[in-house]
Parts: C-alpha cells; sequence; structure tokens
C-alpha cells in the first residue's frame, strides 16, 4: 500500500498546510488498521517500530516504556525531547491507536505515520485528528473552548451493553488461535474437556445437549462440534498447521474477550484474533 492510502480529513489538511496560528504543540491521532496481529502483540518489536518511527521523523528519543499485557496487548511511549509518540494496541482487531505530540518545528509528521504504517503492516491507516495544544494570543496562553461534536454517546464500551441495546437474538464469536501446543489441538479428549470448562465457565447451554462432541477426522483432528439448542461450540484445525480456529454462539450474552483469553491460555497458543456478530 502506498502513502497515498493514508486518509486525512479535509479539515485536517487545511490545519497542516494554512494555520498559521502560533501553539505550543501539536497533536495528531492516527488510526492504524489490519495491521500484522503478531507485530501487535510482540512488545520488542512494537517498541523497536515506535523508536524507528520517532527517529525517521528527525526526533530525539529520550527513552521508552513498552507494556506486554497478559494473554496479550502492548501499550508503550516513546519520551521524545519534542514530546511523545504513544500507542495502544489490540491485536485480536488487528487495530492499533497512535498519538503524536510535538512542540517544535522539526519533527516530519509524514515520515513518522509512514514508518509507523510500514513497521506494523497496517493495510489502512486514518489521521484522525490533529489538534493545536496551548494556543498563543495576545495575552498569553488563550483558554480555548474545544471544537468538537460530542458522539460519546452513540459507542457501548461493553460488549454486553450492545447486546442489551441491540436486542439480539444471539451472540457468535469468531477466535483465530495463532501457534498453539501442536500436541492439544489434536487431542480429542482435551478438546472435550474444552468445550466442557467453557461450558461451565460461561454458561453455555450445552451440558444438556444429547449430542455428544463430534469430531471430523482427516490424518489429524481437522475438525469438532457440539450442538444444543441455543448454543454450539465448533472448530477446526488448519492441516500441518498448529492454527486452530473456533466459533462459539450463544443465544445467551457471553463475554467474547473472556471466552477467547481461555481459549487462547487452553491451548497456550502464542496469541489470537476475535470478531463478533450480533445475530439479530
Amino acid at each position: 500500500m502506498s502513502s497515498s492510502n493514508i486518509i486525512h480529513n479535509n479539515k485536517i489538511k487545511n490545519d497542516l498546510l494554512f494555520d498559521r496560528c502560533f501553539a505550543l504543540g501539536k497533536h495528531m491521532t492516527i488510526e492504524y488498521y489490519e495491521c500484522s496481529s503478531k507485530i501487535l502483540a510482540d512488545c520488542e518489536t512494537m517498541e523497536k517500530a515506535f523508536i524507528k518511527s520517532a527517529v525517521d521523523s528527525n526526533a530525539t528519543v529520550i527513552s521508552s516504556k513498552f507494556h506486554d499485557f497478559k494473554p496479550q496487548g502492548v501499550s508503550g511511549v516513546v519520551v521524545i525531547s519534542e514530546s511523545h509518540f504513544a500507542v495502544h494496541a489490540w491485536p485480536e482487531h488487528d487495530y492499533a491507536a497512535v498519538d503524536i505530540f510535538t512542540c517544535g518545528e522539526t519533527i516530519d509528521f509524514h515520515a513518522a505515520v509512514e514508518s509507523l504504517r510500514e513497521s506494523l503492516e497496517s493495510e489502512q491507516v486514518i489521521i484522525s485528528s490533529v489538534m493545536n495544544r496551548g494556543i498563543i494570543g495576545n495575552n498569553g496562553v488563550e483558554k480555548m473552548v474545544p471544537v468538537y461534536e460530542d458522539r460519546t454517546h452513540m459507542y457501548a464500551l461493553s460488549w454486553e451493553r450492545k447486546f442489551m441495546e441491540n436486542e439480539a437474538w444471539g451472540l457468535t464469536s469468531s477466535i483465530d488461535l495463532y501457534d498453539c501446543d501442536g500436541v492439544k489441538i489434536v487431542d480429542k479428549e482435551l478438546i472435550k474437556e474444552f468445550i466442557k470448562k467453557c461450558t461451565e465457565k460461561f454458561s453455555l447451554s450445552l451440558a444438556d445437549s444429547k449430542i455428544p462432541v463430534c469430531f471430523s477426522i482427516n490424518d489429524n483432528i481437522t475438525g469438532f462440534s457440539k450442538i444444543s439448542n441455543d448454543a454450539t461450540i465448533c472448530g477446526h484445525l488448519k492441516n500441518n498447521s498448529t492454527n486452530l480456529y473456533i466459533d462459539v454462539f450463544s443465544c445467551n450474552y457471553f463475554e467474547p474477550r473472556e471466552v477467547a483469553e481461555f481459549a487462547n491460555e487452553f491451548f497456550n497458543a502464542k496469541h489470537y484474533r476475535m470478531q463478533i456478530s450480533l445475530r439479530r
């Protein structure tokens, strides 16, 4: 993808090109979509990518601190003499939220954004905002009223709230597990144990189902499923691979991230991706 695919809001472009006000700093927020989930889950690689971006933008790096969440997720900051680069990454959604703040004219924002696009292998980059911070007027720092449209009421920050507000009939979570324990994912008894524990832990109505766990076998286990009237757990193993793909459906709400994290831990996966659908 060329840098021309980086999307700018027209107002943001105008601000960058034509704004002649004096400000103490400029603050840019960038959305990185369709990134490599493997890179986003690797704390050391992320830190190197952000240090490289800062250097590529002509910033002077002072220090960096990145934190590796468990089971996955990375947050970090690179402190530069001009201010900072910061990130929070969601490998399960191939997404990273980035902000860059500078209090000098020497930072090349375009170089910083493009460097991160390449390092994160992002397929789409959107510059969502550019803000002038600390506007200086004739009487010193102006206490300006922020100009923004408050849309926070439109977005639920929990899947449970979204499930309830939409009066959903059911919920499906598709979980891709990467680099699992190669022994566990081909062991039928362990897969039965995984389904049993999922059923108990997340109150899925599979315990009383008369249908047993069914397996489709081709050299190794290539598929499994457990079905009841209002819940299903099924999965497929990619042959000659240690990746496992699981789908969980229930008419009753379950917390999709907790199920994904449980599956990730049970099968000793290195990281996971997740897609969630409300069924109506």
